[in-house]
């Protein structure tokens, strides 16, 4: 296996960045998109050069071996992979680091952290793959603690205990999509739970944020494939019931999926496997007509056909991402048990009632491993790899590259469409920025859609991240305005909190803070995630607000 290293600063593994031909073309077609754009590229600054002071706490002997105070890991773990965190670290603008960073190698060493961490007032921020893109893992704290710890449960990454019989796994939370993949792969299981993240993101994340997977119907939340969690709480182990349902009262399970460490470390959870897929059937389907597409795709949503792909891209994603002049549907069916070829059919009929066309046949197999997607979908697949990497890259040569993700009715999808765009719009033109705004469909459901929009302007370095807190203020009022929610499957970390508090009955929000100062007393769990620091001197306000 090739050695590849994390970068500190940006996506994934440096070996993987954006260089070369690949950047030449991309700052090509940028270029072609917005011609007046500045894509002078800029390198990010050495570690030394962000002044990190040493760490103003000091772990208990027990706890050192597993204790890193190293500069580079700090920083690593000082943000997430949101547009804003990427240009700050090429800015040289890290702020807030984690005074340590924390690698439990076992539950009880979990316990210990949570135990010594209360009694001395620090933070405790877990951090899973880092991947957030709402600030769920910046130590952005505060100064009513003593310190803060970033805790990285990386190290807790075994399959622990596979059921054969009810098709379920207890796994550590600290596993990465692909080796969890790898230890289920040889009994013939998969989790079929593939975030654009998958790569570099663990379990545990995934069930903290409520994080949504690949797959367009059915399964999509990662809440769908959790059977039982276990959870440390600074007052206790709380552990539910396995069982594949139940009526008993509210659920222990949905009080942490979503809770984003501010109630518990999810340390381990038994989850839901699927059979591994044999057939295999895939089309890409054009429309001119955008909207025609997106009443076929509700009326696929309203089948029962249930795809595994159901991605509607309009003209401008599709060009920018799959090289195609007009709106695209990548739709796909697979199943470990049967052929999948008249659902497909059905779903081309269903596509062409509504003016869709096919410019290449459709692609089938019945054998395990093998892709069935066609040469726009396998486009498509590349450049959604891709994204992050090139992402970075354009953010580096003063580009503003980021989305929004919400969820909403049908009802209300054309009206919310148009309020997206123009309150995206009438920001670019506030900030001074030339742009485009794209939309998709992640994931659909029979009531409503997953759109995801996207944003591509030139900005101005050294200001891009001022530029783009305007720009997502401006599309977060008209989300929550229009019904939609602030996030689908992003979480709500400390970004979104001033829409997640309009959003969430009143209420509600009481019974967190209860809940919350019942589990965590000391207040010391991922301060401002979700509710209000209950330790006086913290401070959670958003960036940009």
């Amino acid at each position: 296996m090739r050695g590849t290293t994390r970068s500190w600063w940006g996506w994934g593994n440096v070996e993987d960045a954006v260089t070369g031909r690949e950047r030449e073309e991309l700052t090509r077609r940028t270029a072609e998109l917005l011609p007046g754009a500045d894509l002078t590229v800029h390198e990010a600054p050495p570690v030394e050069s962000f002044g990190v002071g040493r760490s103003r706490i000091q772990a208990p002997p027990s706890l050192a071996p597993i204790v890193s105070e190293d500069v580079r890991d700090r920083l690593a773990h000082s943000h997430g992979q949101a547009f804003r965190d990427v240009v700050r670290a090429l800015l040289g603008r890290l702020p807030h680091v984690p005074d340590l960073v924390v690698r439990p190698a076992s539950e009880q060493q979990v316990v210990d952290v949570l135990e010594w961490c209360g009694d001395a007032g620090v933070a405790v921020v877990p951090f899973g793959g880092g991947s957030s893109v709402v600030g769920g893992v910046e130590p952005r704290v505060g100064d009513g603690y003593a310190g803060a710890v970033s805790l990285d449960l990386g190290a807790m990454d075994r399959v622990l205990e596979v059921d054969r019989t009810s098709r379920a796994a207890l796994v550590q939370a600290g596993v990465f999509g692909p080796h969890l993949e790898e230890q289920l792969r040889p009994q013939g299981y998969t989790l079929r739970f593939f975030p654009q993240s998958f790569e570099f993101s663990t379990l545990g994340g995934w069930l903290a944020t409520r994080a949504g997977g690949h797959f367009a119907t059915r399964l999509t939340h990662v809440d769908d494939l959790a059977e039982s969690l276990r959870v440390v709480t600074p007052r206790g182990v709380v552990e539910s019931r396995r069982l594949p349902a139940s009526g008993a009262g509210p659920s222990p399970d949905r009080m942490f999926l979503g809770s984003e460490g501010a109630l518990g470390v999810i340390t381990q959870a038994w989850v839901r496997l699927q059979d591994r897929p044999r057939w295999r059937a895939g089309a890409s389907v054009g429309f001119a007509d955008h909207d025609a597409g997106v009443r076929a795709v509700r009326a696929l949503s309203q089948s029962g056909l249930d795809p595994a792909n159901c991605r509607l891209l309009d003209p401008v994603e599709a060009f920018v991402n799959a090289g195609s002049p007009t709106a695209v549907l990548v739709l796909g069916f697979e199943s470990a048990d049967h052929p999948v070829d008249a659902w497909l059919d059905r779903a081309l009929e269903l596509c062409r009632d509504h003016g869709g066309t096919l410019s290449e046949p459709p692609r089938r197999t019945d054998a395990a491993g093998r892709s069935a997607r066609t040469g726009t979908a396998d486009a498509w697949r590349d450049s959604f790899l891709r994204m992050p990497y090139r992402r970075d890259a354009l953010a580096a040569q003063g580009m503003i590259v980021e989305t929004f993700e919400t969820a909403c009715t049908w009802d209300r999808f054309d009206a919310l469409r148009a309020s997206v765009d123009a309150a995206a719009r009438d920001a670019l033109r506030r900030v001074g920025a030339e742009g485009v705004v794209t939309c998709r469909f992640t994931h659909v459901y029979p009531d409503g859609p997953a759109p995801y929009f996207g944003i591509y302007a030139a900005g101005r370095w050294g200001s891009t991240v001022e530029q783009w807190d305007e720009i997502k203020r401006a599309v977060s009022e008209a989300l929550v305005t229009g019904g939609a929610t602030i996030t689908h499957h992003h979480a709500v970390g400390r970004d979104h909190r001033p829409w997640y508090d309009r959003q969430r009955p009143d209420l509600f929000a009481d019974v967190l803070r209860a809940g919350k100062a019942v589990l965590d007393p000391a207040g010391i769990l991922n301060p401002g995630v979700l509710v209000d620091p209950l330790r006086p001197g913290a401070v959670t306000s958003p960036p940009g607000t």
